[in-house]
């Protein structure tokens, strides 16, 4: 297969070892031409906006910025296919468009699964992959997150979400009998829901106002939200006054 018609590739990973790794993977595919590598978030910017890859393998946790802030920087829009050593960073990110997550170590076999679902793309349109690309840099609300199970990276859709809770450094996103942790903010979360079904009802807690029944007065005065499974969850003070009306 001639260059001019193979897919261009650019690693970015700040690990020499890594990129070395995954560039002689590469080498044994035919349909695909590794045209550079960079080494931080700062030099991938550069490069990919100058080179224009239309594939980008991309680690997250990288000096200057993370794979998932530079992403913002780009005029040019690659396809991108993640690769992280760690999971919380994966599932922490909003889907960006990304067509796959590669946890390390990864070996051909994944790799080949991974260049599958870049192969059924290319070629195609990529508006939904730019449309998922803005939803998740833009100010509008997010549609999915994605969470781990076992070492697969799993989409969570945000309107099947039951509630929120902090738990440190972390978010406990409740769906069902299931709860999921993502190495992320409330405050961060807070500020991608929509605003007109996510409520945050105390400083530790955001409900899903689908999956409320009702907002209940306590016996001591105060209020709580009562999800469909039961569960009771407290409003703060300043909270309950703005949402007396929904009382009874």
């Amino acid at each position: 297969m001639s260059e001019d018609a193979r897919v261009s590739a650019l690693i970015v990973d700040d690990e020499p070892v890594a990129r070395a790794g995954l560039r002689h993977m590469l080498a044994e595919v035919d349909w695909v031409a590794c045209i550079g590598e960079a080494g931080n978030g700062l030099a991938a910017v550069e490069m990919i906006n100058r080179l224009r890859p239309e594939l980008v393998f991309l680690d997250i946790q990288m000096p200057g910025l993370l794979g998932t802030e530079l992403l913002a920087h780009l005029q040019h829009r690659p396809l991108v296919v993640f690769t992280t050593a760690y999971a919380e960073h994966a599932v922490a990110a909003f889907e960006i468009g990304a067509l796959d997550y590669l946890l390390k170590p990864f070996g051909p076999e994944r790799l080949a699964a991974a260049l599958d679902r870049v192969r059924g793309v290319v070629g195609e349109p990529l508006a939904p992959a730019l449309d998922r690309f803005g939803e998740a840099m833009g100010p509008g609300p997010i549609s999915r997150l994605f969470v781990r199970n076992g070492r697969a990276i799993v989409p969570v859709p945000v309107g099947g979400i039951d509630w929120i809770e902090a738990v440190g450094d972390y978010v406990a996103l409740h769906v069902g009998a299931a709860t999921h942790l993502l190495s992320l903010s409330l405050n961060r979360l807070e500020a991608r829901l929509d605003p007109q079904r996510f409520v945050r009802i105390h400083r530790t807690h955001i409900v899903n106002l689908d999956h409320v029944t009702a907002f209940r007065r306590q016996d001591g005065g105060g209020l709580a939200a009562e999800l469909h499974d039961g569960t009771q969850l407290a409003v703060s003070r300043s909270k309950a006054q703005e949402l007396r009306s929904w009382a009874r």
